[in-house]
């Protein structure tokens, strides 16, 4: 399987003649090392940056695909969805603020959280997630609110039995890790009965680190050397992974999620 360029610019440049070789309708051109305009919009391509340094043998075959859906999703978003179809499906994403430096936050549907992040909301299709945007939530007489409640409520049925990895540490301190792969590993902080389920097993209080869209660890607060090696950890997985969140770890307690800043 090809391997895709490793210089950022360079793969910048090898992703647009992708596009071009096969969506040569669309109108495309490179704004950045790291951002393209596909048909007026912006582009960002540090998450599939990411992907593909995970796996660089697969370095084409993860393109071509992410082009395809990225394609296939920008065509379905532009399709009326009625509420009544949408509904069940509707689900939330934690995403940074920073998502804002490329998309317009006047056009997102989103609510803000802590630790400098934001939730998003997203239509769940078997391949795909399409972004919801203001103006067809508006169309369903919605608020944000609104889709708040629902997705949370989406979430917790989404999986209704969490399958949780309790681990021990050689410092003392305890770990939890949910793992399902889908994702909604990061999203599930949201989750209401989440404190109810992991204090048991943390000893009351505990973090969350949620890196990136697919990872979820829960921490005991003590002891500080445990946590302190996690946190290293974090900011790695951060800086590498596709789909980075926040490297602050979120405050999880009975009466709800705060970040780390404003617990201190």
């Amino acid at each position: 399987m090809a391997r895709m360029p490793r210089e950022p610019e360079a793969f910048g440049e090898q992703v647009a003649k992708i596009l071009r070789r096969q969506f040569p309708e669309r109108s495309i051109e490179l704004a950045g090392p790291m951002d393209l305009i596909l048909n007026g919009k912006h582009l960002g391509l540090n998450n599939l940056y990411r992907m593909v340094l995970c796996d660089p043998p697969r370095g084409l075959e993860i393109v071509e695909n992410y082009l395809d859906r990225l394609v296939e999703g920008d065509n379905l978003g532009a399709m009326p969805l009625p509420l009544s179809v949408a509904k069940t499906r509707i689900m939330p994403r934690i995403q940074p603020l920073s998502i804002f430096e490329q998309l317009d936050r006047e056009q997102v549907a989103h609510m803000p959280f802590v630790n400098n992040t934001v939730i998003v909301y997203v239509i769940d299709l078997p391949h795909m997630t399409v972004s919801i945007t203001i103006e067809q939530m508006l169309k369903w007489g919605l608020q944000a609110e609104d889709l708040d409640e629902i997705s949370r409520r989406n979430l917790n049925i989404y999986t209704p039995e969490l399958k949780v990895q309790v681990v021990d540490s050689t410092e003392g301190g305890r770990a939890a890790i949910l793992a399902e792969h889908d994702g909604y590993d990061a999203a599930r902080i949201l989750l209401g009965r989440l404190f109810e389920r992991l204090a048991p097993e943390l000893d009351g209080d505990f973090y969350v680190a949620t890196p990136a869209r697919d990872m979820f660890l829960a921490m005991s607060y003590e002891p500080e050397e445990f946590v302190e090696r996690i946190n290293k950890r974090v900011h790695l997985d951060y800086r590498r992974l596709p789909y980075p969140i926040t490297d602050s770890l979120f405050v999880v307690t009975r009466d709800g999620v705060a970040g780390t800043a404003k617990a201190a």
